[in-house]
């Protein structure tokens, strides 16, 4: 990855050695040269800058005023160069990542790259890190908004139990403590209330019908009515199960065939 950099000294001959010595790093491309605060103000707010190389003393504003001006969370990671000590506690208070004193040693210079690829390496991180957790609410929060329904229940039979898949159940009948799943021609008794069922299974896909009775949508074939309160419903199976009014009604308002 190559490192857009931005030169800011008002002496060329200090930019020209700076940028010889950088030339020897394949990482770092040059992008713009400036020779005082406000050209690198423009820089700065113009294009992406990764790593400024940035003189104190230049016409007009200094380098502190630079930031000042840019906001210091919209500063690329900024090497102070400069011919004067005095100034590198005021430095790292704004965050700088170091300070280089002219003339600028090899050496030393390529200690700075190597913390400022090391800053790098850790930025990209904490933003992996970052997008991985943020990924990771979004699933939670799409989770938990999503009520979760049962797609099996297990029921027992003396000794043994049965595996009886929801998509299999064609209807529920209340037996006094227990329910009883009827699925692909069995029955299959289930220590649950008709009620308690009723609340855990999906809304769109079972309705009861009658204070005894709960149906899969998906089994109904046909609907009739004896008289304003009673009637049945015909599943594919071929059995007839009770429907009542409020069990009606649910049918209707549901929009259950529609």
């Amino acid at each position: 990855m190559t490192l857009r950099t931005l030169l800011a000294d008002d002496e060329s001959l200090a930019r020209e050695r700076l940028k010889f010595l950088l030339a020897a790093d394949p990482d770092i491309g040059i992008v713009s040269e400036c020779k005082n605060a406000k050209e690198v103000v423009a820089a700065l707010k113009a294009s992406q800058v990764d790593l400024l190389f940035l003189d104190i003393q230049m016409p007009g504003d200094n380098g502190f005023e630079v930031i000042e001006q840019v906001g210091q969370p919209h500063m690329p990671l900024t090497v102070f160069v400069t011919a004067h000590n005095e100034h590198a506690v005021e430095a790292f208070k704004v965050r700088a990542l170091d300070y280089l004193i002219k003339p600028v040693e090899p050496a030393r210079l390529n200690e700075t790259l190597r913390k400022v690829k090391e800053r790098l390496q850790q930025q990209a991180a904490f933003l992996a890190r970052q997008e991985i957790s943020s990924a990771l609410e979004v699933l939670r929060l799409a989770s938990a908004a999503e009520p979760r329904y049962p797609e099996r229940f297990l029921a027992r039979n003396g000794n043994s139990s049965s595996v009886v898949f929801v998509s299999d159940i064609e209807w529920i009948e209340a037996a006094d403590y227990y329910v009883c799943l009827h699925a692909g021609g069995k029955k299959h008794l289930l220590r649950e209330s008709i009620k308690a069922l009723e609340n855990k299974l999906n809304p769109e896909k079972f309705i009861r019908l009658h204070r005894s009775v709960i149906v899969n949508l998906d089994y109904v074939r046909e609907i009739h009515r004896d008289g304003r309160s009673e009637g049945w419903v015909l599943l594919s199976t071929g059995e007839r199960v009770r429907l009542n009014k409020a069990g009606w009604h649910k049918l209707l308002t549901r929009n259950a065939f529609l």
